[in-house]
């Protein structure tokens, strides 16, 4: 989907904690797409993961929109990671209790733009 501000992306309800996506998210903020996607790919974290398949996604977008553009062109112009519903499970204890237990659930917005000559 293209916007002004570039071609966005979004995954919603993915079942991991906002507060765990977050650093992934910022260690390819503002970088060229080729150099985001060669982190994310050697990056352990499951955030890792789910923000590669949700800016390949954007990319897409923004190739299919326009046909001129290559991957080299484009760069990360913002990645938000917002706080989605949260799942509650019963966790059974010792002695009869029970306590609450949070899945917790995030929502992840790319927009990918392309990178402007200077003097063009």
């Amino acid at each position: 989907m293209a916007d002004k501000n570039g071609y966005i992306a979004t995954s919603k309800f993915l079942i991991a904690s906002p507060t765990k996506v977050r650093p992934v998210a910022n260690c390819v903020k503002f970088k060229s797409y080729p150099e985001a996607m060669a982190v994310l790919e050697n990056m352990p974290q499951k955030g890792a993961k789910l923000i590669s398949k949700t800016m390949k996604s954007a990319a897409s977008n923004a190739l299919f929109a326009n046909k001129k553009l290559d991957e080299d062109m484009l760069f990360v112009k913002e990645i938000r990671i917002d706080e989605g519903p949260r799942l509650k499970r019963v966790w059974f204890r010792g002695r009869g209790r029970a306590d609450m237990l949070l899945k917790r659930m995030c929502h992840i917005t790319v927009v990918i733009d392309e990178i402007k000559k200077a003097g063009v």
